[in-house]
């Protein structure tokens, strides 16, 4: 697969290649491309995982509005004391 880069951004990765110690940009962008794949599909089974727990009922969601609220109660009782 090739992927063509702008000239900008070909020269940072060029620069960031050879700061990091990789033999060549290509090698920089294979190690990049390989790591966000795996976080994505890491991020993915967990978003599954806990929408199935929603799902099933296992775990109820919460308000935002009243966690929100919350919050700000708790961070105006700490300034108060302060």
């Amino acid at each position: 697969m090739d992927v063509h880069f702008a000239p900008d951004v070909e020269k940072k990765l060029n620069d960031l290649a050879a700061l990091s110690g990789r033999e060549s940009a290509d090698a920089f962008v294979q190690d990049l491309v390989g790591e966000y794949i795996n976080e994505l599909a890491q991020t993915r089974e967990m978003l599954d995982s806990r929408y199935d727990d929603l799902k099933s009922g296992r775990v109820k969601p919460i308000d935002g509005e009243e966690f929100f609220e919350g919050l700000r109660r708790r961070e105006n009782d700490l300034l108060s004391k302060q």
